[in-house]
């Protein structure tokens, strides 16, 4: 069982998940489109003003990859909908507010956290392992205020979009998806197998956490955690 947020499997796993925070962006439209490219910038702003402002007060900490939680509001299954329809929470996580590491990624591993690629976006941090954890030089605690502090700071016309959020997936199932997003219905089949199988049904909204560097093209190392939180049936 995977215990790290920024590592899965390639095969279908069961997984366990605690709170955690986030800043994050709300919007619906298609991925890549005008709506989802302005949130995204808008994200990064914040988020570049928030390292800044923590750093300031002895927390350190780098830009973890670009996340998104989908859903669509209607009764046909999610692909037969037109993308301009999906809705999407875009989110970066964070530290843990009282900066004990927890589940954030570790390096040397293939799975490594390696910048956001937004899907079809193009945004993101280009370079990095990344680490949402560290204590910094003097082991500061987490002060939400700093957020606060990031967004009114942060030269991006959509900033007021960006709020600091908390979260628990809890239990979910979870693969490695390896190639085209285009491509994700295909490992999406195996997990929803994975999901009967064992006994479960859905609860919660499709996750997908983007490894991939921002300015990889190609398909071959293109690598996209895929997220789904169940329940008992």
């Amino acid at each position: 069982m995977s215990l790290n947020w920024y590592s899965a499997a390639d095969d279908p796993e069961v997984v366990e998940f605690g709170p955690v925070r986030a800043l994050s962006a709300t919007g619906q439209g298609e991925p890549g489109g005008a709506v989802y490219g302005t949130s995204v910038g808008a994200l990064y702003a914040v988020a570049g003003e928030l390292i800044g402002v923590a750093a300031r007060h002895g927390r350190l900490f780098e830009l973890p990859c670009l996340e998104g939680r989908w859903w669509v509001e209607d009764e046909r299954p999610p692909f037969d909908v037109p993308r301009e329809e999906w809705w999407w929470h875009l989110f970066l996580r964070l530290p843990d507010a009282a900066g004990v590491a927890g589940n954030g990624p570790v390096s040397g591993g293939e799975n490594d956290a390696m910048g956001g690629s937004a899907g079809e976006a193009g945004n993101g941090p280009a370079d990095g392992p990344v680490d949402v954890t560290s204590d910094g030089p003097v082991g500061a605690v987490w002060d939400d205020a700093w957020v606060d502090e990031a967004r009114e700071a942060a030269r991006h016309p959509a900033a007021a979009r960006v709020q600091l959020v908390t979260f628990t997936e809890g239990l979910c199932v979870q693969a490695l998806h390896r190639g085209p997003y285009a491509e994700e219905p295909k490992t999406l089949a195996r997990m929803e197998a994975h999901i009967r199988d064992a006994g479960f049904i859905p609860n919660g909204l499709h996750h997908e956490i983007y490894l991939s560097d921002v300015r990889e093209t190609d398909p071959e190392k293109m690598r996209t955690i895929l997220r789904q939180p169940v329940r008992s049936a």
